[in-house]
């Protein structure tokens, strides 16, 4: 993987967290509060937000984090895309998706942790 191409995802992740949370505060925002579920909308936001942020960092490192960014991105997807799947649908099965995601994010975040240590 490039710098380029980790660049790009985590640009579009950005790009998509701020284009869900504007959504979800205009356009969806009747449906959201009519299903009780716009916190769970936000905090999918909040996620995303914050983890494509980080994807951004870590796409400049040297040497690249693969799997520590690849199990970041995975998990932002799964965690976020089930967090905004249920709000809209309020299907509570996809809840039991959403820990699944946030493993991936943990195990990134411990990728990173684990390699800044054997480079130190």
């Amino acid at each position: 993987m490039n710098h380029h191409l980790s660049r790009t995802v985590a640009a579009l992740s950005g790009f998509f967290a701020v284009a869900l949370g504007a959504f979800g505060a205009h356009a969806l925002r009747s449906r959201l509060d009519a299903l009780g579920t716009l916190s769970v909308w936000q905090t999918g936001v909040l996620y995303n937000l914050v983890h494509a942020v980080l994807l951004l960092v870590i796409s400049r490192w040297d040497p690249f984090p693969r799997l520590a960014f690849w199990l970041m991105f995975g998990g932002l997807a799964l965690f976020s895309g089930s967090l905004y799947l249920l709000a809209v649908t309020k299907i509570l099965w996809l809840g039991a998706i959403t820990p699944l995601g946030g493993l991936g994010m943990l195990g990134g975040w411990l990728g990173l942790a684990l390699k800044g240590k054997r480079s130190g």
